[in-house]
């Protein structure tokens, strides 16, 4: 019998194994990589109104991946791996393609039509909100009552940020956008909404066989 902490069983209860470990090397080199280029890739990449009117149309993907500093970003980066280690193994890869895309249509399409105040916009904080909103729909899904935990925190706080503005700790010093929060909620919220309905009966996630203690005197099943 081994004993200790085994990295594999580490890995894989953190959704850190495998592809889903690349997956997550990936999102975080993405969203880290363009502090190299610092100020530079910022103006180039955020959501900047004139000039995606101007024609400047790739703004409306990067935007999510443009942060104000290196601690902007890895702030970000952090939220990412705790997502991930609750939630990646709740939907496909391609699943979670999807629900990031469309959150952040949902993100730009809500600034763009709802915010023409907001000229310019940079974080992936939107995406990260409308991520949690797909795991927590998942957990519901399933009967999992920390579903409805994460679920009421993340109503309370978007109500919050909706009628007081951002939380107190949050920015320092930098304005938040947080109406990107409640668009990019709204957005995960429908797109999970619309792939939980096309799943198959019996797809979720089965729940681990409990294991039986013979009792003194019978004969336990072979299984």
């Amino acid at each position: 019998m081994r004993h200790g902490l085994d990295s594999r069983n580490w890995a894989s209860a953190l959704n850190c194994d495998g592809r889903y470990g690349l997956g997550l090397l990936a999102a975080c080199a993405l969203l880290l990589l363009p502090q190299l280029w610092g100020s530079a890739a910022t103006n180039l990449l955020r959501y900047d109104r004139a000039a995606i009117a101007a024609g400047q149309w790739w703004r409306l993907l990067t935007a999510q991946i443009a942060h104000l500093g290196l601690h902007h970003a890895l702030l970000n980066t952090v939220g990412l791996v705790f997502l991930w280690a609750l939630f990646a193994r709740e939907w496909k890869p391609l699943q979670w393609a999807v629900i990031a895309l469309i959150v952040t249509v949902a993100i730009d399409g809500g600034l763009w039509f709802l915010d023409s105040s907001i000229t310019w916009y940079v974080g992936a904080s939107g995406t990260l909100h409308g991520l949690m909103t797909a795991g927590a729909v998942a957990y519901v899904g399933r009967r999992d009552p920390l579903g409805w935990l994460i679920a009421g925190l993340l109503v309370a706080k978007l109500a919050y940020e909706h009628f007081q503005g951002p939380l107190p700790f949050a920015g320092r010093g930098v304005p938040v956008v947080v109406d990107a929060h409640l668009y990019g909620a709204l957005g995960g919220l429908v797109t999970t909404i619309f792939l939980m309905r096309r799943r198959p009966r019996g797809s979720q996630k089965p729940k681990p066989p409990v294991r039986q203690t013979p009792v003194r005197g019978s004969t336990a099943p072979q299984t």
